[in-house]
Order: structure tokens, then sequence, then C-alpha cells
């Protein structure tokens, strides 16, 4: 397979596949409607010239604002074929932030999905001043003041599935060196930057990321990850390279009725997502102690056998076949029962929980990647696979390691800058051109890259011993009791954790235990769920080094989402806003730290 140059091959190569369905989207009354090849090549040659007549040209920057739909993609691929960047914008984000992006970026057009985020635009607008706005667009059918719509702008559609030799060589002028979009981090750490990669950049990763998995024309995915995030963006467009047919779930609560009908071959999440899935198995056993001997013994007998499944192989003997029967096919079950790739990507997976799916016969492939990378820097593949690890790098990039154990690559797919902010791109790369990952980590002798935590989440406690977080959380979050945890600590003698608690998992056990509560305030101050919580600490803190155990412990009355802003919307966590959120928790824990002993 041919090297990719630009974005634009991605669209060329999708749209030449006749009347193959190449997508599939959920229409309004339910039912997964294909959309073919020549379908897509006339729906990005309609928005294209509709564009272009507003006066749209190269570099111009149109902002995408939506859930993952067809339509996302249509005007992702319109926005490139005519040398324009696009604005990918996150449907959590709220009014204010909306409103900074598109002014920041200079946005001339701004696509929205739904009434919803017309809404937010509307007050996007209200809050601060949108100069260069000149459009707006709504892909749902309604009456949106000043707005355009959508499906009338595809109203030539069809009659442009013709092949056009203008609109073709336009689309392939456009060069590698070109802006393809400016992606706006999530902003765990701070202010959020505009993150400019070309077409090269994304074109080069893609060549040499998912190839050695060998997907074709037999697999099938689901579109659910947000494409507002470079991971997802980076998968799909992959994906369409390698001929695989894509499935788009707006919502994440329709992901289950979607696996069920879709039946994917090809599953990529977040870890959180795997997380809830393995809390989900575990919480319905919990209340049966038959279900959950089951699952503890089937568990072990996995595990005897974790070596096999970590290289491609289906265990043999009875033991395994009657695990298998019992529980793993249940499982497997869950994400469609046809899954033959899993991958994990966004923030690190935690050994507990690629353990526990890899003793359930689950092999998950994980990597590792920055938006400033386009995004893959190192991943696992079914022919170079070690669990724990990102895998070994990419042959497309080179790595180092700081001093300080700092992660440094450099190399074809590493982004331009940041976006009008050039003391910062600066402060992004050393003397010598290597881009700074902010990713403390290490490799061994075999190439597999291992990372351990941001560089600037270490907490250094006040006997200068330096505490990774990261790695801690995810022991916690194994429990299904758990939703999130926040290691504290920095410049203290010790070390202490805020925990917020899955309570559909917390109530269920409640009512087991005859703990009755009028809210989840009281709930958490209940006794005997402090003592629960204090437990499921006290054992993760048997495998730590005395610096790095937990002394103190609050469960907190609040379940952290994307939503309510403790989240970044890839499901990290967005450490800094929860420290100030619970400001006057954590001066408890520290309260009496000059008696107290560490």
């Amino acid at each position: 397979m041919a090297d990719l140059r630009t974005v634009n091959d991605v669209f060329v190569a999708v749209s030449s596949r006749g009347d193959t369905a190449v997508w599939q989207g959920l229409s309004g009354d339910g039912v997964w409607k294909g959309v073919s090849s020549n379908e897509v090549y006339g729906r990005v040659r309609a928005l294209a010239d509709v564009l272009r007549g507003w006066g749209v040209g190269k570099g111009d920057r149109v902002a995408i604002l939506s859930e993952n739909r067809w339509e996302w993609a249509v005007t992702d691929f319109a926005v490139l074929a005519i040398g324009g960047v696009d604005v990918p914008l996150y449907p959590t984000l709220t009014p204010e932030q909306i409103g900074y992006m598109l002014r920041d970026s200079g946005a001339k057009v701004v696509v929205v999905s739904s009434g919803e985020q017309y809404d937010k635009l509307e007050e996007a607008g209200e809050l601060t001043e949108l100069p260069d706005l000149e459009y707006v667009v709504v892909m749902d059918a309604g009456d949106y003041p000043d707005a355009n719509s959508f499906p009338a702008l595809m109203k030539d559609a069809v009659a442009k599935q013709t092949r056009d030799a203008g609109f073709d060589a336009m689309v392939a002028g456009v060069q590698p060196d070109d802006l393809a979009t400016v992606i706006y981090t999530s902003g765990t750490t701070g202010v959020s930057k505009g993150v400019m990669l070309t077409h090269g950049n994304l074109a080069n990763n893609m060549t040499y990321s998912t190839i050695p998995f060998g997907f074709n024309a037999t697999d099938r995915c689901i579109s659910f990850l947000p494409l507002s995030h470079v991971t997802a963006r980076h998968l799909d467009l992959g994906l369409m390279r390698d001929g695989a047919q894509l499935s788009y779930c707006a919502k994440f609560d329709q992901l289950p009725a979607a696996m069920k009908a879709v039946r994917p071959t090809i599953f990529v999440a977040v870890p959180r997502v795997y997380e809830k899935i393995r809390q989900a198995v575990e919480g319905k056993s919990a209340h049966s102690p038959v279900k959950s001997m089951i699952l503890k013994w089937a568990l072990g007998v996995g595990k005897a056998h974790r070596a096999e499944t970590l290289v491609g192989k289906t265990p043999e003997g009875l033991g395994w076949k009657i695990a298998d029967k019992l529980v793993f096919s249940k499982i497997r079950e869950a994400f469609g029962g046809e899954v033959k790739t899993f991958v994990s990507g966004g923030a690190p997976l935690g050994m507990d929980t690629a353990g526990w799916f890899a003793d359930a016969g689950i092999r998950i492939f994980e990597g590792y990647g920055l938006t400033e990378t386009s995004p893959v820097i190192a991943l696992n593949y079914p022919n170079a696979h070690r669990i724990g690890t990102i895998g070994q790098k990419l042959p497309n990039v080179e790595i180092r390691f700081a001093a300080d154990g700092e992660l440094e690559v450099k190399g074809p797919s590493i982004f331009k800058g940041y976006w009008k902010k050039d003391k910062e791109t600066a402060e992004a790369f050393t003397e010598d051109g290597w881009f700074k990952t902010g990713d403390i980590g290490n490799v061994d002798a075999d190439g597999y890259l291992s990372i351990t935590d941001r560089k600037k989440e270490l907490l250094k406690t006040s006997g200068g011993k330096l505490i990774a977080p990261q790695p801690i959380e995810n022991k916690l979050k194994a429990n299904s009791l758990i939703s999130n945890a926040a290691l504290v600590g920095d410049k203290h003698k010790f070390a202490c954790v805020l925990i917020s608690p899955n309570f559909a998992a917390l109530e269920k056990w409640a009512q087991t235990q005859g703990v009755n509560a009028s809210d989840h305030a009281a709930l958490v101050k209940d006794a005997k769920v402090v003592k629960v919580y204090q437990d499921i600490v006290d054992q993760v803190n048997k495998g730590l080094a005395h610096f790095e155990s937990m002394k103190r412990v609050t469960v907190v009355p609040e379940e952290w989402t994307v939503e309510e802003g403790t989240l970044t919307p890839s499901m990290k966590l967005k450490r800094r806003v929860v420290e100030k959120k619970y400001e006057k928790e954590i001066g408890e824990f520290y309260a009496d730290e000059a008696s107290s002993k560490g």
C-alpha cells in the first residue's frame, strides 16, 4: 500500500469504491442506513462547492461542533478538499469555551449538529464578539434564524456523484505542508491551545499506525469516541483508507445497542470505557454469591492461560472451555460478539485492567500519543505486544529521554506549532528541535515503551519523594464501587485521596447492607460506606511503598463527569480543577500535618 501524502488521499480512496456502503448512520427512526462511496463523493463535492461560493478558500478555518455522524466526515473532507483548515470542537464544550475557540481560530464558518449546539453557539455570540464568523450551518432539519440547513446544502449531492476533473484536480493539489486542522487541547493543566497539524503530519502518522493490523473491507468499527479528539479522527481516517466500514454512534448511551446491531470487528476506546465494562461485569455478580464465585473461578482459569492469550492463541483444555462458555463469551457478547481487535488509547490503561481482560481472553493493544504528535508515537500490535507497555515506537519517529525521564520525540508527524502562540511553541521544543511530551517514561531492552506519569502531575512530598498518581488511581478504579480517584499530597508529608463513587454500584451495595440515605451527600458519610472505601484503599496500600500509601480518604458526593468539568472530553482527570473544587477537603487532610506522623 502506497504511503499517504495528504488526508485528501483518504477521501480519494474512500470515494472510489462505487456503490459499496462505506459508512452507516442511525436515522431518526432508529434504523441503520448505509452511505455508499459514490454518495460520499457527491456530498463532499456539493458542500465543497457551497463553501467556495461563500468565499472560503485555502487556509480559511471552518469549525465543526457536532457529535459523531456522517455529516461530520463530509464536512471534514469538504473543508480539506478546498485547502481549508477545520477546527473540531467538542460537543460537550460550554458556550464560553466555544466562543473562545471560534474567536481565537478566526473561523469563517461553523457547522453544528443540532438545536442544542445551535443554542450554545447563540449564547457564545452573546458572551464574546465573533468578528470573523460569517456563516452557520445546522445538520439537523429545523428553523434556525440566520443559519443554513445542511440538508438543503445537499440538494445537488446526487447530481454531483459524477466525477468532475476540476474538483479532483483541486483535491490533488493540496500539499503535505498545507495546514489541515487546528485542534484545541482539552486542557488538563491550563488554557486550551490550538495544535496546528499539517496534511503531511496526519498522513505520515496514518501510513505507519494501522497497517500492521491488516484491517480490510471485512472489518467493521463503531465511531463513538469524539471525532474532535485526534485519536478518534486518526483511527477513522486510517480505517477508511484500509477499506473498513464505519458506523457513526452519536451518543455513548446508544453504544450497547449499536454493538449488537453492527457487531464490530474492531473496538477502540479510552481506558475509562474498558474500566466501566469491567465494573459492569463485576457489579452484576457482586450480589450473587454463586455468580461471584463462578466469575472468580473463571478469571483464575484465564490467568493460568494468560500467556497464551497475550500471544493471540485460544487456550485449550476443558477448564478454559467451561470458563469461556459460562463467562468469557458473555463478556465478548457485550462488545457485539465479533471483535477481533481491541485497542486502548488516550490515557494509561493500567495493568489491573489490562490483566483482567487478558484473563477473560481479551488482548487489548494499548497505544500512546498526543495531539501534537498526530497522534501515535507507540502502539502494540498482534505480532509485537507486551502487556503493561504502550508498545514499540512507530518507524517514523525517533525517541529519547531527558535527564529527568521525560520522553522527547522527533519526526515528520510532530506538529507545526500552537496557533498564534509563538512563546508556547518555543517552550514545547528543546533547543535542538525535539518535542517535549511532558510524560515520564522508559524503554526496555526490546524497545517496548512505558509511560509512568505526567511530568506536571508528579507529586513531590515535603520529604522529597516523587509519587506518580496515575498508576495508584488506576488500581483504585479497578474496584466497581469507584468511578474516579484523585491522589493529592504535593509539598505535603504524605499522600491522601479523593474518591468519586460509582453511585449506581454504591446504591445497590447500600441496599444489601441496609444503608438508607436521603441523598448522595448523606450516603457517602454513612459509617458503613466510609468503611468500605477505607478497606479498598487499605488493600491498594498493601502493594505500595510506604511513602506512596494514602494516609487519609474522603469520599465526595459527586460523580465526576465531562459535563460538570472535572474530566476532559477524553475522560482524563482535570487534576487542577479537582484540586480547586475540593480545596476545603484537601485542607482538612493536612490540618494537623505539623503534628501528624508521616
